[in-house]
């Protein structure tokens, strides 16, 4: 079988889904949103004629964001030039895999335990905090102790720790902390994260009640 060169292969997409003229600028925004280098894609030998998977997964990308484009277009009533565009870049932020940091930090505690877990969490916050990457904000990690804490409540409580190393004044990692604690029957350690909670934000109306609960009935290890 012979193998059509890229430029043919993109020519034979349908003229909505055809990538711009300047298709050298095009490939640099492509390898910009997904925070990789062109050996990404163009992965065998020049002429060589090997298969390059990804180039085919970047062309029906490129033919899929066309698409949605001209549905954006139908939906609203509006002129293309007139409606927020949908590119690389909405989606993959930065990252080759477009996946949100609460799922990769599941995955990995799930597969590799908490100590693995934690440390690609302080890699992925070493090398794109500050981006539009990942969420680095309190909300994926609480989420992910909520889940796990009832079954594996030191899990949750490192996760949480390892929030409050980044995010010192998050009262909801506090919130989130004491409730991990109680699974532990550490209703002391639970109240103190709750005082913390309150130090950071007084009129917290959870973190007060959850406090005067436990001082009015705390248990012993």
């Amino acid at each position: 079988m012979r193998i059509l060169p890229a430029a043919t292969l993109l020519l034979a997409l349908p003229l909505a889904a055809q990538p711009p003229a300047n298709l050298a600028a095009s490939m640099q925004d492509i390898s910009k949103a997904l925070g990789v280098s062109c050996n990404y894609c163009h992965s065998a030998e020049r002429g060589s004629g090997l298969p390059e998977p990804k180039k085919d997964i970047a062309r029906a990308m490129i033919a899929m964001t066309h698409d949605l484009n001209a549905k954006v277009a139908a939906a609203t009533g509006k002129a293309a030039a007139e409606t927020v565009r949908v590119e690389c870049v909405t989606c993959h932020r930065g990252v080759a895999i477009p996946r949100p940091i609460s799922d990769i930090v599941t995955q990995t505690l799930r597969e590799k335990g908490i100590a693995e877990a934690a440390a690609q969490y302080r890699d992925l916050h070493a090398h794109y905090y500050g981006r539009q990457a990942y969420d680095f904000g309190d909300e994926p990690l609480v989420g992910v102790a909520q889940r796990i804490a009832d079954a594996r409540p030191d899990d949750a409580i490192a996760l949480l720790q390892l929030n409050l190393e980044f995010l010192p004044k998050s009262a909801r990692s506090y919130v989130a902390l004491a409730y991990a604690f109680t699974r532990k029957i550490d209703d002391f350690s639970a109240m103190a994260a709750l005082e913390k909670a309150l130090e950071i934000e007084p009129e917290n109306s959870i973190a007060r009640g959850q406090l005067e609960q436990l001082k009015s009935y705390h248990r012993k290890r």
